[in-house]
């Protein structure tokens, strides 16, 4: 299902990994069960990162999609602030050994830092068959257009952006459209913040203390989206499909290629239940006017803007 990515960013260990951003540490063979249930049921496209877990969600996940050879992989590099000569080709091969692969579907700089450096280093692969496709994630409209200018110099077309966007973080639309008319595609990363989207979480039952996402998204944040929670619900029950699905829908409506993170097989039967409904214009209005009404813009502590 070419409209849905699959998120990794909870599979990964140790720093960056899920205990320290989710507060809950996952079991190996019940991720290797969401997978195969996920890729049964045609969820193709997977995304990961050189920092989930510093190496080791690559790794894990490269135990098991060289058993698929449809599997459509996406990774990425995140660049320093200080540019440095190498690293990216460094990062990219390191990524290529863990997963197991020769090549990448589509990488991407994580981080705008350097874009200009870090693009034309890029260049030598992506013509050496290395890299297939390009992207840029957590930027402007301005570093798009910029990176464009790059990549056409040498005959290369920026294919992708990938940045945070969701009922909570509704800037993006620009952003969208431009992609979408310029013939790129727009990857929505965090659609369900985390999990402060997915219905499971309340003011009541909220995130683990000791998690970096009840950092960002602490139990007064939940008071302030029960009445958001609510229509979700009430959308959900009318569709029979969860309510966690609410946001990713939205998101689809909105032209956006949602990245959906999984940890369990139910997670995969959830997500594909709800890709034959389609949100009618009403209801898109009405959540966007309660997400309004919350008053949160929810950003990351590592996005530039």
């Amino acid at each position: 299902m070419k409209n849905i990515m699959i998120g990794t960013w909870a599979w990964g260990t140790g720093v960056n990994g899920s205990s320290m951003i989710f507060g809950k540490k996952q079991n190996p063979g019940i991720l290797k069960e969401a997978f195969e249930e996920a890729v049964k049921l045609g969820f193709l496209h997977w995304d990961t990162a050189a920092v989930y877990g510093m190496g080791t969600c690559e790794s894990f996940l490269g135990t098991m999609i060289n058993e698929h050879e449809d599997i459509f992989i996406s990774t990425k590099f995140a660049p320093t602030k200080k540019y440095r000569k190498g690293a990216l080709t460094k990062s990219f091969y390191e990524s290529m050994e863990r997963l197991g692969r020769e090549s990448a579907d589509l990488f991407w700089i994580h981080m705008p830092n350097n874009l200009v450096l870090n693009l034309q280093e890029a260049i030598p692969l992506i013509k050496d068959g290395k890299i297939k496709n390009i992207g840029i994630s957590n930027v402007s409209l301005e570093h798009i257009q910029i990176a464009e200018s790059v990549l056409q110099k040498e005959g290369v077309k920026l294919a992708a952006v990938q940045n945070h966007f969701s009922l909570l973080r509704n800037d993006q639309q620009q952003i969208i459209d431009y992609c979408n008319d310029n013939g790129m595609k727009y990857y929505a990363y965090m659609v369900l913040e985390q999990g402060a989207l997915s219905g499971k979480y309340s003011a009541k039952n909220h995130f683990p203390l000791l998690s970096s996402r009840n950092i960002a998204f602490p139990k007064s944040k939940f008071v302030k989206i029960e009445k958001l929670l609510a229509v979700m619900k009430l959308i959900a029950d009318k569709y029979e499909i969860d309510s966690s699905q609410i946001p990713i829908l939205w998101a689809i409506s909105k032209g956006a290629v949602p990245i959906v993170g999984i940890t369990k097989p139910s997670h995969a039967t959830k997500l594909v239940t709800a890709m034959g409904v389609s949100l009618t214009e009403q209801e898109i209005d009405l959540i966007e006017k309660e997400a309004t009404a919350t008053g949160i813009r929810q950003q990351g502590n590592w996005e530039p803007q």
